[in-house]
């Protein structure tokens, strides 16, 4: 099995040049703003494939490979991969990478290489696939008084992840939501999808992208301004140090291939990087956390995908909980989120070997407690038996040294990965086989005064759990916002104004598909519910859509803004969950500030990020069944 990327310890890049997938030269001006979202092996596939002319033989036999090696999975109605449509857009030589080097390397490693290039030939050959292009550079203008400057600077809008906006930073209310307006719409080049929630410090917009080109924009126009090859898909949030008029800002994100970059906001400069954790499988979804001068950094993987493969031997990763000098690198401690490593369990039916105990992932970003000097994480299900503890669950470390302080457990015995589909070969099934009620959501730490303090997570149960952080995670209240299921209930997360949580579910593919989606807004003092908005419909004319609302939701005063996967991003009051703006993403934008024609689609995963007077939301999810597209837009507000 290959995989690129382990080039473990840290790499200082002003003293040695990384891998060739991210390195860049350094003579070129030109170069390091606008630089290349293509790595070195796209352009060896390139060389190997020749998309616009396949042979008939090469079509039936690529054709061939994808019923045989992909269809199983990619074509079931309730998995991670993306559907056909969505492979169809991208260009054969990126199909090539993923199945050599990328994230689809465990399938790769079964097929030859002339299998390879037929599937990549076979899928590529609809023309769908979009072109890279190097957009036009911004004309100079400065990025001054940034301490004084509206921002959003993290996933969950610091390090509580209350993901909510105050008025000043935001510049919107709910007076003035209902004239928000499209300004401007970038195309991301290659994309069927767009999952990286993008930062803001003044007139500044940094965002990732499924190439793995991560662009610095000018907020008002869309512009660019330098554009950074991470070599993989960027997926986490870009999070940024807090400007101070003394220190340059840096830029912290990852990669799907589990490394962690560092370059500095002015001009895209890389710092260091390095890879989060040695296993094969490590791939880095949470955005990383900053706080004091550390970088707090969860990983997790894709072993719940590879178990789906009878000759993988599932399953051997572990979650961790990471912390990382945020100047030099330097790392200060790290601790599982499972205690006991993996052993050797026997060998499954196709003969490879079993292990355990694996899984916990941690998917979504890290909470700081300063005042009692903890983290904590949420954590995913168990890849293999045996079940533990530890997954599905909330742990606190402490956050000096990484020690683990207490651990609280919602759901026992779920063990799972995708070879517990109908479909799959069940070689790699636990006994346990449980309901994939894993957290994707960060928890949210309130203070809510008089010497109250409740930290709330939402999980795929569709259950929202209240606990007191300062009784070792003691439940205070539990209530159900949705009714569960794989794809169902709380995904990506909910928000709160400090008074109330604000909770959207999914619940994908239950009772119809017009059943899904909503939006509760509970009491975090006692769980209350205050009032319940119902999904909407999709229109008529919109064919395998879904209203289920994954993505985050984000709370301005008087404003909740939830996107669901039929492709509206909407408005909600915070008084009584009244509808107050609206805007459908799903069409065709022709007109794009780099030149890249996009499409909307879906709305999932992050949520939209306000911050001086304008909203930027992605559109686009090409995978859970959900609409493919590849558009980042921006609005804001127009005068009375």
């Amino acid at each position: 099995m290959r995989f690129l990327g382990m080039d473990g310890p840290i790499r200082n890049l002003y003293n040695e040049r990384g891998p060739a997938h991210r390195q860049r030269p350094r003579d070129s001006r030109m170069h390091r703003l606008l630089g290349s979202s293509a790595s070195l092996a796209l352009f060896a596939a390139a060389a190997l494939i020749s998309p616009t002319q396949p042979s008939l033989a090469a079509e039936a036999d690529g054709q061939a490979v994808y019923n045989r090696a992909c269809a199983a999975c990619h074509e079931s109605g309730e998995n991670r991969a993306p559907p056909l449509q969505a492979l169809q857009r991208l260009r054969p030589e990126s199909i090539v990478e993923s199945l050599e080097t990328g994230t689809m390397a465990a399938v790769g490693a079964t097929m030859r290489p002339n299998d390879i290039r037929a599937v990549a030939a076979f899928l590529g050959s609809s023309g769908q696939g979009l072109a890279d292009h190097s957009p036009p550079p911004c004309p100079d203008s400065p990025w001054t008084n940034l301490a004084d400057s509206a921002r959003w600077t993290s996933w969950g809008g610091g390090s509580a992840n209350m993901r909510l906006q105050p008025t000043p930073s935001a510049g919107l209310d709910a007076d003035s939501v209902g004239r928000l307006r499209l300004r401007w719409v970038l195309g991301f080049p290659n994309a069927d999808r767009a999952r990286s929630q993008p930062a803001v410090i003044g007139d500044r917009v940094f965002v990732g992208s499924l190439s793995g080109a991560v662009y610095a924009l000018e907020a008002s126009s869309g512009c660019t301004v330098w554009q950074y090859d991470a070599g993989a898909e960027v997926r986490t949030a870009i999070v940024a140090s807090e400007p101070d008029g003394q220190t340059p800002v840096r830029l912290y994100f990852g990669d799907v291939k589990g490394h962690l970059h560092v370059v500095r906001a002015e001009d895209g400069e890389p710092l260091w990087s390095t890879r989060i954790d040695d296993h094969p499988a490590a791939t880095m979804t949470a955005a990383p956390v900053l706080f004091e001068g550390m970088l707090l950094v969860g990983a997790s993987s894709i072993e719940e995908f590879t178990g789906a493969f009878p000759q993988y031997s599932c399953c051997s990763f572990r979650g961790s909980l990471a912390a990382y000098d945020a100047t030099l690198g330097t790392l200060l401690w790290k601790t599982h989120t499972i205690e006991e490593a993996p052993r050797a369990l026997g060998t499954n039916s196709a003969g490879a070997l079993r292990r355990g105990p694996s899984g916990a992932a941690v998917w979504a970003a890290p909470t700081v407690d300063a005042e009692l000097r903890r983290v904590y994480v949420t954590t995913g299900d168990n890849y293999s038996d045996p079940p533990t503890g530890d997954s599905d669950a909330i742990i606190a470390f402490d956050l000096d040294d990484g020690t683990r302080v207490w651990s609280r457990q919602f759901t026992a015995g779920d063990a799972y990965t995708m070879a517990c589909n109908p479909r799959a070969d069940k070689a790699n099934c636990p006994e346990a086989n449980g309901p994939d009620f894993d957290f994707g959501a960060s928890a949210i730490l309130v203070d809510l005064g008089a010497g109250q303090r409740v930290l709330v997570a939402g999980q795929k149960s569709g259950l929202v759990h209240a606990v007191d952080p300062d009784r070792d995670g003691a439940v205070l209240w539990q209530k159900r916002a949705g009714r569960g299921g794989k794809l169902g209930g709380i995904q990506f997360g909910p928000a709160s104004d400090g008074q109330n949580v604000y909770v959207a579910v999914s619940d994908y593919g239950r009772r119809g598909a017009q059943a899904a989606g909503g939006i509760t807004a509970f009491r975090l003092r006692d769980g209350e519910r205050i009032w319940h908005t119902p999904g909407f419909p999709c229109p008529e004319d919109r064919q395998g859509c879904s209203p289920a609302q994954s993505a985050a939701v984000t709370v301005i005063p008087g404003v909740v803004f939830s996107g669901s996967l039929d492709g509206f991003l909407r408005a909600y009051s915070t008084d009584d969950g009244s509808v107050l703006w609206s805007f459908d993403t799903v069409r065709e934008y022709s007109r794009t500030v780099n030149g890249v024609p996009a499409s909307g689609g879906s709305l999932n995963g992050p949520g939209p990020v306000a911050a001086g007077g304008r909203l930027f939301v992605n559109s686009g999810y090409g995978q859970f069944g959900s609409q493919p597209g590849n558009a980042f837009l921006a609005f804001s507000v127009v005068a009375e």
